[in-house]
């Protein structure tokens, strides 16, 4: 039995590839879940599995409470990932996403374990530069104020009061793992980084995206597309286009 064939309670495969050199994990961003990239494994390399990443919270996890802090997040996801990174694999995240992928990397490079080949920032400030103000604990008209003007929430969610009350406390959550903790500096990453981001994203502009370059020490490159925070729905085919071509270069890269 593979293991993309096995249930995994975080991680989901959508088509299962056996014969992939390549695996691409995907972080979901605040309050998104695994199924923001189940159609991505069609438009994607054929050497690629896809597997998406499944935070407790949503979707089938809905009854677990999800995490709140940053870093033990990430300390159970490089526990959770292990029996997966038999193969050589990338890291794709957005927003939180990439924040979180970010620092599993780091933290798999303190356990000795395999490193992504590329990681794929978007829709992020880089993590060494201040933020802005904290928004996890807005009041709730405040709160919600915001999640329309980002536009990542469908409409029946901020409208129902039953799905905002399954709702708010994984967003909150999601958003205090992006807020709470200080970065703390290390060593670059040896792997490339591409960052990407939205031409009308007000929270993480071409500047923002630039200061990815200092976390390592391989190429690095930003891309922009057109849209807002949520471009990777409004430039989607763009993205992955430029996702595949990269994912396409790191697999020539890998021995025969």
């Amino acid at each position: 039995m593979t293991t993309s064939s096995i249930s995994d309670p975080w991680v989901g495969c959508p088509r299962p590839n056996p014969a992939a050199r390549l695996r691409l994990f995907c972080f979901p961003y605040a309050g998104g879940g695994s199924s923001s990239y189940s159609a991505w494994w069609r438009e994607l390399p054929a050497h690629t599995e896809l597997c998406a990443i499944r935070l407790p919270g949503r979707e089938a996890r809905l009854s677990e409470p999800p995490f709140e802090r940053l870093t033990p997040l990430v300390q159970a996801l490089a526990t959770a990932l292990e029996r997966w990174l038999t193969k050589p694999f990338a890291f794709y995240g957005h927003s939180l996403g990439a924040l979180v992928s970010f620092e599993l990397a780091r933290e798999l490079r303190r356990r000795g374990a395999p490193s992504p080949r590329h990681l794929l920032l978007s829709g992020r400030r880089a993590p060494h530069l201040p933020g802005p103000a904290p928004l996890h604990g807005l009041p709730d008209p405040e709160f919600l104020a915001w999640l329309r003007r980002m536009g990542g929430t469908p409409d029946e969610v901020l409208r129902e009061p039953e799905l905002l009350a399954l709702f708010l406390p994984t967003l909150r959550a999601d958003v205090a793992v992006n807020e709470v903790e200080p970065f703390v500096p290390e060593a670059p990453l040896d792997c490339p980084i591409s960052a990407f981001g939205g031409l009308e994203d007000e929270r993480a502009g071409r500047a923002e995206l630039e200061a990815w370059r200092e976390h390592t020490r391989g190429p690095f490159r930003v891309e922009m597309f057109p849209g807002g925070h949520f471009f990777l729905r409004s430039a989607r085919e763009p993205l992955l286009r430029s996702i595949s071509a990269l994912l396409d270069d790191a697999e020539r890269d890998l021995p025969a």
